[in-house]
């Protein structure tokens, strides 16, 4: 049976829209365990898998976050590693020198300020390699954008990172956005990691120019939390079909997900931090 509720997980999608005699063409997914805590990869194969689950071809990784996971919490490191490992299956080439970070959203919106909190805890190096590049060979060069919508903006995110990729000429694009899910209880305690990029807005029927590599020339991995789930998923009450539903602890929860999220950027793009030098760094 097919549920029409929007999910930007595929893993929730793949669930939602499996047929009772078996798995869907096209479409595979696995289960394993990154520093104990549960992943569900969905790799969508081809045009089939595509149609059925809604999304571009490419890998999907879900990952469920422990209970508690703020900075300075016992399950806190765990959280980040397995993040950053996710991060750079994702990335290609595997070690990209250079990389444009793309903090997408509305800062003003809490549940949609997931990139934009992130934002300010990523380590941007590329000014610094350029003027040392002996003292920061390191790190690899990383340059941000915060797009903020097109509502406030009046310009697409799309094309202001289509313009910065001809200046910057980055290996890859990384996008951080707040993303739609279907269980109430994966808000703000789940990641999806994938190498397909992204449509901003699409999750909640606002759907923007996608951000991938058909759109900018280079690979594009996207990383999300959702933060909302769609009221028509909780009641089949026609007056709820325009309405989403975000967690009462969202002020608290997007921002121990969005440093999550800048941690675990900031482990995979620079493995010679710990934690700790990424705490005296951003502090």
């Amino acid at each position: 049976m097919v549920i029409n509720g929007r999910t930007d997980l595929a893993s929730e999608a793949r669930v939602l829209r499996s047929e009772p005699a078996g798995e869907l063409p096209g479409v595979t997914a696995r289960q394993e365990t990154l520093e104990g805590l549960p992943v569900t990869a969905v790799e969508i194969l081809d045009e089939r898998g595509a149609r059925a689950l809604g999304k571009p071809a490419g890998r999907y990784y879900t990952l469920e976050l422990p209970a508690h996971f703020v900075r300075g919490g016992e399950e806190f490191p765990r959280a980040a590693a397995a993040l950053a490992a996710l991060i750079r299956r994702g990335l290609e080439p595997e070690r990209p020198e250079r990389v444009l970070i793309a903090a997408l959203g509305n800062p003003d919106i809490t549940p949609d300020a997931l990139g934009s909190l992130a934002a300010g805890e990523i380590l941007v190096t590329r000014h610094l390699k350029s003027r040392s590049p002996r003292e920061f060979r390191g790190f690899a060069s990383t340059a941000l954008c915060r797009t903020g919508v097109l509502g406030t903006t009046g310009v697409e995110s799309a094309a202001q990172i289509r313009v910065l990729c001809r200046e910057l000429r980055p290996d890859c694009v990384i996008a951080v956005d707040a993303l739609a899910g279907a269980d109430f209880s994966r808000l703000c305690r789940s990641v999806q990691i994938c190498d397909a990029g992204i449509a901003p807005g699409s999750g909640v029927g606002n759907d923007r120019e996608a951000l991938d590599r058909a759109a900018l020339g280079v690979p594009v991995v996207a990383i999300g939390v959702p933060t909302v789930i769609d009221a028509a998923l909780l009641s089949p009450d026609p007056a709820l079909k325009s309405l989403f539903v975000t967690p009462r602890s969202i002020d608290s929860d997007v921002r121990t997900a969005a440093r999550l999220i800048a941690y675990g950027l900031n482990t995979a793009l620079h493995p010679g931090l710990s934690l700790a030098d990424i705490d005296m760094l951003v502090g």
